[in-house]
């Protein structure tokens, strides 16, 4: 593949930027400047660097971000910065997109891609991929509300229709882990106060089997590996 279009498919901007890029000196490949955009290139596990940042080719991108909280999953904000403001700008280019939604102000694993499919099959409920966040209530949490979130609650848009967590852990008084298989509209905040409490805080540690990292800091981000994937 041409270098001009491999750094077009990267998300560097149009091929006639991208050409200039390279024809600035700006592109080096494997520690080499290379200064033309015609050059015929194997882009499989390609690693070079624009105007000194190191990238590596990715057919597809998959990555994860530790989304603080303050920030919507949208390309149209309305009350606080997209999350797409702590991407790169070439990221932003190629157009990644949220695998579902956290609230603006949940926390944690927030994974974005632009492969279509991937966001299906992890958003739609027939896969049912398993969510698991930790939630914060107001409320010390009993063994009544426990025992409602493990057996189903009604949700307020929904009478008649019970919907129950995969799994419920107390972590602390005042702490529950909860999985849940679907992805409504806040549905684990909701699903909390069905059960009689309220949460106060809620933070995504898990989608399936893939976790946020420790040592993954709020506002940071990074590939996903073609195996976690």
């Amino acid at each position: 593949m041409q270098l001009e279009r491999i750094l077009q498919s990267q998300g560097f901007g149009t091929r006639r930027e991208c050409r200039a890029l390279v024809r600035l000196e700006r592109v080096t490949v494997g520690g080499e400047m290379i200064d033309d955009p015609f050059v015929e290139l194997d882009p499989e596990g390609l690693e070079f660097t624009v105007s000194g940042e190191a990238w590596r080719y990715h057919e597809k991108a998959y990555v994860m971000l530790h989304k603080p909280a303050g920030y919507e999953c949208s390309q149209k904000p309305k009350h606080h910065p997209a999350v797409f403001t702590l991407l790169p700008s070439p990221l932003v280019v190629r157009a990644v997109q949220c695998v579902g939604r956290l609230d603006e102000d949940t926390t944690g694993l927030l994974l974005l891609t632009d492969d279509g499919q991937f966001i299906h099959k992890l958003t739609s409920p027939k896969h049912g991929v398993l969510k698991r966040y930790v939630a914060t209530t107001k409320h010390p949490v009993d063994d009544a509300q426990l025992a409602a979130l493990r057996g189903g609650v009604e949700l307020n848009d929904a009478p008649g229709i019970s919907v129950a967590a995969h799994a419920v852990e107390q972590l602390d008084a005042n702490r529950l882990a909860i999985t849940i298989g679907e992805g409504k509209y806040h549905q684990v905040k909701r699903m909390v106060a069905a059960a009689g409490n309220r949460c106060e805080a809620l933070h995504r540690v898990a989608v399936g089997r893939l976790k946020l990292p420790a040592d993954l800091a709020p506002g940071e981000w990074r590939w996903i590996d073609p195996s976690e994937v």
